[in-house]
């Protein structure tokens, strides 16, 4: 299992340059991934900056680590901007992005901000078309797309990304419902949340096994990755060990680890520099 950091481009340690300063730490001290949460106006009224300039400082002042969004509301962004722009980056870092994509919060206050209404279904439905877009332009072939949301003619977009046959696009979400999971087996990964606060649940060891056969069984093998997390580290180290312990054994192909931008930057920079919790040997 492999061990990503969550973190965000906002609070008083967001901004490009200290969060490529992170994100070079993370990696020597032995993260495998760093992925940005995705917003323009951040909850709670924290200053941020945007996370695509962010991650391309991050790739520069990277080597190895995975890099990416978690997630990218796509019916609140252009799909043709987003291909180009994640393109980009998988050129910039070596071909180590992954775009992780979900429907977006409609409490947040980037959806107040689209100015018209955008409901659960239409999410849904734009979230579809937009994935489907941004795969078609990756492909380096003219694309034609009519959908009942978005529309397209004979856009080409060159060069491919590096890595073939795309970038991973992962699906983000509580996947217990039956229409986000059917989505997330389409594509070439997902990340499972919990339910959300203040009644959070993690997700499940079985609820992994569940999604890892789903997979297996839609796709005949087991190229589908499975990432959960998306939390903050608890006080009580055993327990934790023994959580992601579990979800190792069932499956789960990353883990995690949120670290707020709430936190002082000391603070934040100690947990960075600790690692990853690990999972026990088998």
């Amino acid at each position: 299992m492999r061990y990503g950091l969550d973190i965000s481009s906002a609070g008083s340690w967001g901004d490009p340059r200290t969060m490529a300063e992170m994100a070079a730490l993370a990696e020597a001290s032995g993260w495998d991934g760093v992925f940005l949460e995705d917003y323009v106006f951040f909850p709670g009224g924290l200053e941020s900056f945007d996370p695509w300039v962010t991650l391309a400082a991050i790739a520069l002042a990277t080597d190895t680590v995975r890099l990416g969004t978690l997630v990218t509301p796509l019916p609140l962004r252009q799909p043709a901007r987003v291909a180009v722009e994640a393109m980009t980056l998988d050129h910039l870092s070596g071909g180590r992005f992954v775009l992780g994509v979900g429907a977006g919060d409609p409490a947040s206050d980037d959806v107040r901000a689209r100015g018209d209404a955008l409901t659960a279904r239409s999410a849904a439905e734009i979230l579809d078309e937009a994935i489907e877009v941004i795969n078609a332009l990756w492909s380096g072939k003219e694309t034609t797309f009519h959908g009942s949301h978005l529309d397209l003619s004979d856009a080409t977009l060159r060069p491919r990304p590096l890595q073939r046959p795309g970038i991973p696009i992962w699906v983000g979400g509580c996947l217990t419902r039956r229409g986000p999971r059917e989505r997330a087996l389409r594509w070439d990964g997902a990340c499972l949340y919990g339910t959300p606060p203040p009644t959070w649940r993690d997700v499940t060891a079985d609820e992994v096994r569940a999604l890892r056969h789903d997979a297996r069984e839609r796709r005949g093998d087991d190229t589908f990755v499975v990432a959960v997390g998306g939390r903050e580290r608890r006080d009580d180290l055993d327990a934790e060990i023994d959580y992601v312990t579990s979800l190792a054994e069932a499956g789960t192909d990353w883990w995690h680890e949120y670290v707020p931008p709430r936190l002082p930057y000391d603070t934040a920079r100690a947990l960075v520099e600790a690692g990853p919790i690990r999972a026990r040997p088998s």
